[in-house]
């Protein structure tokens, strides 16, 4: 079952990931593509870190 948290986040991962893509399409400023791609990297480990969590142990 996903959590609320979880699905925040996914929901904030593909936000990112939208703005990414249109900023890098556009030619953006390189710093604020920089900025997103760290914003983006930070919270995919954020959710790594989220599901690992819930994840059983297996053993």
């Amino acid at each position: 079952m996903m959590t609320d948290r979880l699905f925040r986040r996914l929901e904030r991962l593909q936000k990112l990931d939208d703005a990414l893509r249109r900023a890098q399409r556009s030619k953006s400023d390189p710093r604020e593509i920089a900025r997103l791609h760290i914003l983006k990297s930070a919270l995919k480990l954020r959710l790594m870190q989220l599901t690992a969590r819930r994840a059983p142990a297996f053993g």
